[in-house]
């Protein structure tokens, strides 16, 4: 579970990006986190992966309470959620498998567990065939099916995707949006950050909608911008 409590950070320079924010995500829900630019959504996912901590309010994932976590467990929180980001984030000189693997031997798993769970995620995602290519030899599509198999070979039960289809034409996007589908149906907890309305209209699930700070709209169905989220 993930669980914001009266949530409340102000950044040094004096920007409120969350005022006072509570949400709960249960296990192996799929949420859509939505509002315009600077509303507070990135706050969000850095009070996840706990890259920041709260200024006022609790962060709770998993049993990890993000603003008493010692410097020492961040590493142990970070497994339990996976990331994908917009702009992919692959290693270039890396082919799609070491890519994959890199994340398991940097946690120490071994050789003969990397080779099969690698080879797992890569055909959960379709890019199997791929394994031996660079990164430059991928759509972004492909690259971007890549970054999920990279979130989710740790076993994570969350994945956060940031802007996921961001870079995307509308057929891939709606492609990445079937797989996180997907996923979240085999038990995965799937948090999606994104501005793109048409998407979240689409897939009917739960919207978490931020403007401003504040939570204005949490409920399943739709996103319904105000003016405000227009902008």
């Amino acid at each position: 579970m993930i669980r914001f409590v009266n949530v409340g950070k102000t950044y040094l320079n004096g920007t409120k990006a969350l005022k006072d924010v509570t949400f709960d995500i249960e296990d192996g829900e799929f949420v859509f986190i939505v509002g315009p630019s600077g509303a507070g959504k990135s706050t969000i996912i850095k009070l996840i992966t706990a890259q920041e901590k709260p200024e006022s309010g609790s962060v709770y994932v998993d049993k990890f309470n993000v603003g008493k976590i010692p410097d020492r467990k961040v590493p142990y929180l970070r497994r339990s959620v996976g990331v994908v980001f917009q702009d992919f984030r692959l290693i270039q000189n890396k082919t799609v498998y070491e890519n994959v693997a890199f994340v398991m031997r940097a946690v120490g798993e071994p050789p003969r567990f990397i080779k099969k769970r690698v080879r797992y995620v890569l055909e959960l995602v379709g890019i199997k065939h791929k394994a031996d290519n660079m990164p430059s030899q991928l759509s972004g599509g492909e690259q971007q099916r890549v970054a999920i198999a990279r979130a989710l070979v740790n076993n994570p039960g969350t994945i956060v995707a940031d802007e996921p289809t961001g870079n995307l034409d509308p057929a891939r996007s709606l492609e990445i949006m079937a797989l996180l589908n997907e996923i979240n149906k085999r038990g995965t907890t799937v948090i999606v950050v994104t501005h793109e309305v048409g998407i979240v209209n689409r897939f009917r699930k739960r919207v978490l909608a931020i403007e401003n700070g504040v939570i204005v709209q949490d409920g399943e169905g739709g996103y319904y911008e105000s003016e405000e989220g227009r902008k």
